[in-house]
């Protein structure tokens, strides 16, 4: 081959192939005639490889041929742009449409959670279920409140603990047990240890010391626990949808939710780790506390309600999650 006359021949087309690579905008002709010279131009690299293997002709071909690609194919959105979807629309959907199992499920819990808290304050009986009078004096005393450390070790330790916690919810949310034994026993400990302080009198150091993280931190377990048992009662009540592919799509919008609780329960971690065991006003600390919980559900409420209007539902999107058969209903 003759390399020389070979890019004479060819050299218009590699240049409208730069041309219409460099363009924002393409019309329906210029976008065919795009792929035209894209498809025609991989065959000139391929013909000067093998034949004339010229390293310049080959690196000017090759840029030409990357550019065009891109053009076609287009390029990845930034990471920070998956990012800002994922807070902005993708987590505020998923939570909305489960938020009346949240709701219900925040119900139950504080009923059992205040339930057997009076128990345990007002018999003697449940305070003597909290274990023998020497460790309730010394956990009232000096145990409860020892524990909230200012300490980044110790918001690491209880942000990952609580994450687990959530991650379980959801992923063996499809058992309908594992859901609901995490709610009791959360219920049961919160309530068995207001009940212990207050029988002392100190109901408000209890409050005090859990109200800053705990509202936030409880809500983020509760949620997970939401959508762990949402997953199970798609199993048993698929709708309209095949089993399978309902289990599928509730299943991964659901995952969702454990990554966003990821994000919430490091807020209440940072809160328990930095700010319960301050020196700081007890109001203040609640105040935060509160704050930062109310702005939880608003966003739940305003940011999910908006994206699921614009009917997101916390899925992947169907490229990604792949195409289904439409069904009635």
């Amino acid at each position: 081959m003759d390399i020389d006359a070979f890019a004479d021949l060819h050299r218009g087309e590699w240049e409208r192939l730069d041309v219409l690579a460099g363009r924002r905008r393409l019309d329906g002709a210029e976008a065919d005639e795009l792929i035209r010279l894209y498809q025609a131009g991989a065959t000139h690299l391929s013909m000067v490889r093998s034949s004339a293997p010229d390293p310049v002709l080959i690196s000017r071909l090759s840029i030409s041929l990357a550019r065009a690609r891109s053009r076609i194919a287009g390029t990845h959105e930034p990471a920070w742009r998956d990012i800002a979807r994922f807070l902005a629309i993708t987590l505020p959907a998923a939570l909305y449409r489960i938020r009346w199992w949240s709701v219900g499920v925040t119900v139950a819990f504080l009923a059992v959670s205040v339930w057997f808290g009076v128990w345990v304050a007002t018999t003697p009986e449940g305070l003597a279920a909290m274990g023998p009078p020497s460790f309730r004096e010394k956990y009232v005393n000096e145990q409860f409140l020892d524990y909230y450390q200012v300490h980044a070790r110790f918001f690491s330790h209880v942000w990952l603990n609580n994450t687990w916690i959530a991650v379980q919810c959801v992923g063996l949310g499809i058992t309908g047990v594992w859901p609901a034994l995490v709610l009791v026993q959360n219920a049961i400990g919160v309530g068995g240890v207001g009940g212990m302080m207050a029988a002392y009198g100190k109901l408000d150091v209890f409050l005090g010391g859990i109200g800053p993280h705990g509202m936030l931190e409880l809500t983020s377990v509760l949620v997970a626990a939401a959508a762990g048992l949402k997953i199970f009662w798609t199993v048993i009540d698929p709708g309209p949808r095949p089993r399978g592919r309902a289990l599928a799509e509730e299943g991964r919008a659901l995952i969702t939710v454990a990554l966003g609780m990821g994000i919430t329960l490091l807020v209440s971690g940072l809160i328990e780790g930095f700010l319960t065991g301050s020196s700081l006003p007890i109001w203040f600390k609640i105040a935060v506390g509160a704050i930062v919980c109310a702005a939880f559900w608003a966003y739940v409420f305003v940011a999910g309600r908006w994206a699921v209007r614009a009917g997101h539902s916390g899925d992947l999107a169907p490229d990604e999650a792949g195409y289904v058969r439409p069904v009635a209903g």
